[in-house]
């Protein structure tokens, strides 16, 4: 772990405000850096500071008489850098107005602030001061008394008060100081702002607005040093909300991303390049706290952001540092709709997200992050998934991953099993490999959706071993989301009748693994199940196996469940068992017809999908209809008056559904429901 490692006293500052040799070599820096020696929390293996606060301040007594005024004209002409807008008797009207003000306004407070000693004055007097200069247009100028002030004020910086110190950095910092002075004034910000009981005297100072006027300013790679305290400042500020806002609305965002940019045009030949490196992982880790902010991440997409923090990781894939900030910040932003869609042809991260994969396979920090944002991003684009599976080795990567770590995880069963048989605990579920495993899946499962890209998984022998090897290794107890998402993705894979199918191929196998699920105790695995026997059931060796195992007696059971999706899944393979001709009387038992009226009339009007489903199965079902009362028992009237209302398109389409919405479900009423429940209201009539 890298530490922050400074000194910071009065003596760190130049009166003379010389500029510092380029090429500095920055000391190494962690995102949480070690406190100074004078920090209130101090480290016990930093140097202390003298324990008698007397000996710290010794302000009025070892100080030299700062004040006494120069012989001659104070400001004269020929010190001071002429306006050339200014010539004649108008520029010495002005010097000597400036020098009154001087006298009159500026010079007392100094006095005040050398022979003061109680700490609350001196953070009036600083009040003072600052007014004082803004009222003067001193701020960041030249003038003749500019050293004399801030020798004043550099003198001041002993004093352990992070009020005073405070207030001595605002000034410092708007008077734009230079080389070893702008170091020093941004340590002592970042020392102020990495404690957190400081934030409301932050804010109340504008501090904030000092600093991103260095970051906006100053040249990156003759003050990176100063830049970098400067922005470890910035990055504590973002953890207090009320602060994060204020750097949205005063454009940190875009600022930061400029400074991005910068750094990503210095290449790994320059000497710089490796010392820019702390400065980004402080620079990331602001924006990661940003891209939580809607304003921020509205900016973050307006920018064009993945572009930038993708060229800056793939420049910076050695710094693992680097990596984990900006791979956290795409985590965080891929949460979003938003983010997804406008990132979907962002072809080039991609392909960098694929070499780090690839680089990084054993880091699984790393890898988790990476098939998590991947995840996020092909969850709802038919455009992403393209995009992904376009690029060379997407499949086997995410393929060498799922081994690597199923690989892991079955090892680490076997100790578990053996320090559990020893009497010792084993890990929380889910483990590491676990979790890469689960967030792996999870992108076969999405990019299965892609009808040809869900096709070629389905023919994928090694995809389907993988996620059969899931279910046989692993309880839903063990690690339910796990076990779940193998469940779906199989699932998916499973709807494809294609040529050479893996899925076929291991069709009874798997209905095994599903069955054993459709038993467990777990309503959400159970539903997953059903899913899966929904596609399968399509496959006469599955019917066969689901009525030898009585698990439609399952499938029956699930219609009281009054949920919409798990109805639709067991209606799905209950119109698939009773599509065959010695099945169909399986609807009888335990109040399968009453229960499937009792479901259309539930859910039909608002799912005409499934009340299509419904009919198509009692269709089947009655297909050697003699008598209705036989066929459909005490439900027959019911059925008869439901069938009739649902069809009566006056009745039906009186709603307050509104247009868009009312003309998709009309035109599926139209062209799916209508025609079956027409064809079964007339059996049923003829037969009553």
């Amino acid at each position: 772990m890298v530490e922050w490692l400074y000194s910071l006293h009065a003596s760190s500052f130049d009166v003379t405000e010389s500029r510092p040799m380029p090429g500095i070599r920055l000391s190494p820096l962690d995102p949480k850096p070690m406190l100074p020696a004078f920090a209130k929390d101090e480290d016990s293996s930093l140097p202390k500071p003298p324990a008698d606060a007397a000996e710290v301040r010794k302000v009025s007594s070892a100080r030299p008489c700062l004040f006494r005024r120069p012989q001659g004209n104070f400001l004269s002409a020929e010190m001071v850098p002429l306006d050339h807008s200014l010539e004649g008797e108008t520029r010495i009207d002005q010097l000597e107005e400036e020098e009154i003000f001087w006298h009159v306004k500026i010079l007392p407070i100094l006095h005040e602030l050398d022979s003061e000693d109680n700490t609350a004055n001196l953070c009036l007097a600083c009040t003072k001061l600052y007014q004082a200069l803004k009222e003067g247009n001193l701020l960041g100028r030249r003038f003749e008394g500019r050293s004399m002030l801030l020798k004043t004020l550099y003198k001041l910086v002993d004093i352990e008060s992070d009020p005073l110190r405070l207030k001595l950095a605002k000034i410092i910092l708007a008077m734009k100081v230079a080389g070893k002075n702008l170091l020093s004034v941004c340590k002592l910000a970042f020392q102020i702002c990495r404690n957190d009981r400081n934030d409301p005297i932050v804010q109340n100072e504008g501090l904030l607005d000092h600093l991103l006027e260095v970051l906006r300013t100053e040249d990156l790679q003759k003050n990176s040093e100063a830049l970098l305290y400067c922005m470890g400042a910035i990055k504590f500020m973002s953890g207090n909300a009320a602060l994060l806002n204020e750097m949205v609305d005063k454009g940190a965002v875009e600022m930061l991303l400029q400074l991005m940019k910068q750094m990503n045009n210095i290449t790994g030949n320059d000497t710089h390049f490796s010392s820019l490196g702390h400065l980004l992982v402080q620079l990331t880790a602001t924006l990661r706290t940003l891209a939580a902010c809607p304003a921020a991440r509205r900016q973050l997409l307006g920018a064009a952001a993945a572009s930038e923090l993708g060229v800056a990781l793939e420049l910076r894939a050695e710094d693992r540092e680097v990596c984990a900030c900006i791979l956290s910040i795409f985590s965080k932003l891929s949460s979003y709709d938003d983010f997804c869609a406008a990132s979907a042809d962002c072809s080039r991260c991609y392909s960098i997200f694929l070499a780090l994969l690839n680089k990084h396979q054993k880091q699984q920090d790393v890898v988790v992050r990476i098939v998590f944002i991947l995840g996020n991003l092909t969850a709802n684009s038919n455009q992403a998934r393209e995009q992904f599976f376009r690029h060379k080795g997407s499949i086997n990567t995410l393929l060498s991953l799922f081994q690597t770590y199923h690989d892991l995880d079955v090892n680490a069963q076997k100790q578990c099993h053996e320090r559990e048989g020893a009497g010792e605990s084993c890990p929380k579920h889910p483990s590491e490999a676990e979790d890469v495993q689960i967030k792996v899946i999870r992108v076969l499962a999405n990019l299965s959706v892609h009808p040809s890209i869900g096709a070629a998984l389905a023919a994928s022998h090694r995809v389907v071993e993988l996620l059969v090897a899931v279910l046989e290794s692993k309880a839903i107890a063990d690690c339910e989301e796990l076990v779940i998402h193998a469940a779906t993705a199989i699932s998916n894979l499973s709807y494809y009748k294609v040529k050479s199918s893996a899925v076929q191929d291991k069709k009874l196998h798997i209905a095994e693994m599903l069955l054993k699920l459709l038993m467990s105790n777990n309503v959400d695995g159970a539903v997953e199940a059903v899913r899966g026997f929904g596609n399968l059931s399509q496959y006469h060796e599955i019917c066969d196996f689901i009525v030898q195992k009585k698990a439609y007696k399952f499938m029956i059971a699930l219609l009281d469940s009054k949920n919409q999706d798990v109805c639709f899944s067991a209606c799905g393979v209950l119109l698939n068992l009773t599509a065959e001709q010695d099945k169909g009387a399986l609807l009888m038992e335990e109040g399968g017809i009453g229960k499937l009226v009792e479901c259309l009339q539930d859910f039909g009007p608002a799912d005409w999908q499934l009340a299509c489903l419904i009919c198509k199965a009692l269709w089947n079902y009655s297909e050697n209809i003699t008598s209705a009362a036989s066929c459909f028992g005490e439900e027959t009237n019911t059925l008869l008056l439901l069938l009739t209302s649902l069809l009566d398109e006056e009745l039906v389409w009186n709603c307050s559904l509104n247009r868009d919405l009312r003309d998709y479900h009309k035109l599926y009423w139209e062209r799916e429901f209508k025609p079956v429940a027409e064809k079964l209201l007339q059996r049923i009539q003829s037969h009553h």
